[in-house]
């Protein structure tokens, strides 16, 4: 019965070291896979600062971009203002041409008999002024027959002069 004891003991060892051989290829297995992923954390770390790098940069970007776009809206808010003063003035300036034209056409047919009577003492007066006009270039001579008149005037005042002359000496 000491055999079975000591083969059974042997068993034992034989199934331990079995057991230590296969945990240690298990562990030496596990061991590689977490050197492996460590590596892959520290690799996904350093990727890691460089994306919050960048992240960061582009938060500075975009809180640039929104001050600019603050500052524009800003800006495109006092034109439109602008803009509305400008409508509301051409508003303003619409009624009060349409007051100014209603006022003279009520004016205009309130003094319509008045109105009539100016356009009619108009028509004469262009009338007597034309009618002049054409009884004075009628009298008036042609700019050649002036020029043959002073011609005739020169000769007929240089006559009676030699005369005198003459019989003075």
């Amino acid at each position: 019965m000491e055999i079975i004891l000591y083969v059974s003991a042997a068993i034992a060892a034989i199934a331990f070291l079995v057991l230590v051989i296969f945990l240690t290829k298990v562990l030496t297995s596990l061991q590689a896979t977490l050197d492996s992923v460590a590596r892959t954390l520290t690799g996904l770390e350093s990727q890691m600062q460089g994306i919050t790098l960048e992240t960061t940069q582009l938060l500075h970007k975009t809180n640039t971009l929104a001050e600019d776009l603050q500052q524009k809206s800003e800006n495109l808010n006092t034109v439109v203002d602008a803009v509305k003063d400008v409508g509301t003035s051409i508003s303003s300036f619409n009624t009060s041409v349409q007051k100014v034209s209603h006022k003279v056409q009520t004016e205009i047919d309130n003094n319509q008999e008045r109105i009539s009577q100016i356009v009619q003492w108009s028509n004469v007066a262009l009338e007597i002024r034309d009618k002049w006009k054409s009884r004075n270039k009628q009298a008036a001579p042609t700019p050649n027959e002036r020029a043959e008149l002073e011609r005739e005037a020169l000769e007929t005042d240089n006559l009676p002069k030699k005369r005198f002359l003459r019989s003075r000496s």
